[in-house]
């Protein structure tokens, strides 16, 4: 891959201990303590309240990152095409359901099911935005932050306008969650665009590498990274919460890594 250049318009942002960018900013440059705690999520207002009340944590997390990161770039999220990204998509509900069918009364509920396929949280934010564009829907296990971005990023060249990344993680209840432990709900939106703006936070390059990927400094962002596939994110969110320029690695794939040069 010959590098491919796009520029950062937008964060959205809502972990543990981390409520959204703008808070989170001087956790991420060291400048404040990170407390994990289990972040809470805002109710998705934008949606009907008959919709409102049948999606789970998925949808919640997706559009509270995806508006914030709209809401910075200054655009209206109607008009952005988007990637949504998740490594298990809404897995309590995917307990749920695999608890019914282990069960001797197997029917399944129709909101259960609709909720079950990958691609239901990009259909709740047409939905809620009125979006009529592309819409892609991806996961990479441990690599979908990289593979979302590497996604977005060809997506916005490809069609010359600003595109909107969405990455989010949830957790598997038991028994589920000792094959997949996940301890935590994290979601992450980026803005990207072809062109320069005045909400342009930094020119970043994709890269595809053999480097080993980058760690964080703080054990607990580290400990963040390593058990959350969307937090894979975090060495490039600390770099941009620093405006510190320069190069950094991220988890992609076994034999591969994601180096992402940043600049002003």
């Amino acid at each position: 891959m010959n590098g491919l250049t796009v520029f950062i318009d937008g964060i959205g942002l809502l972990g543990p201990g981390l409520p959204n960018w703008d808070e989170a900013r001087p956790i991420l440059r060291g400048e404040a303590p990170l407390v994990l705690a289990a972040p809470t999520l805002p109710a998705p207002m934008a949606l009907p309240s008959a919709e409102r009340r049948r999606v789970g944590l998925p949808v919640k997390l997706s559009m509270a990152v995806g508006f914030e990161a709209a809401k910075h770039a200054g655009i209206d999220p109607a008009h952005l095409p988007n990637v949504f990204s998740s490594t298990g998509g809404d897995c309590d509900n995917c307990h749920m359901i695999l608890e019914a069918l282990a069960s001797n009364d197997r029917q399944i509920s129709p909101t259960r099911f609709h909720n079950s396929v990958h691609n239901a949280p990009s259909g709740y934010w047409s939905i809620a935005t009125g979006c009529r564009e592309a819409s892609t829907s991806l996961c990479a296990f441990d690599a979908t932050f990289a593979a979302a971005l590497l996604e977005t990023a060809s997506q916005a060249c490809a069609y010359g306008k600003p595109c909107l990344l969405v990455g989010y993680d949830t957790a598997y209840p038991d028994p589920l969650y000792s094959i997949r432990p996940i301890p935590y709900t994290f979601g992450i939106g980026m803005v990207l665009s072809p062109r320069r703006s005045k909400h342009s936070l930094a020119q970043i390059r994709l890269n595809l590498s053999t480097a080993s990927p980058d760690s964080c400094e703080s054990p607990q962002m580290e400990s963040l990274r390593t058990s959350l596939p969307c937090a894979r994110s975090l060495p490039l969110l600390n770099r941009l919460a620093a405006k510190k320029h320069g190069t950094v690695t991220l988890d992609y794939l076994e034999e591969l890594s994601m180096q992402v040069e940043l600049s002003a």
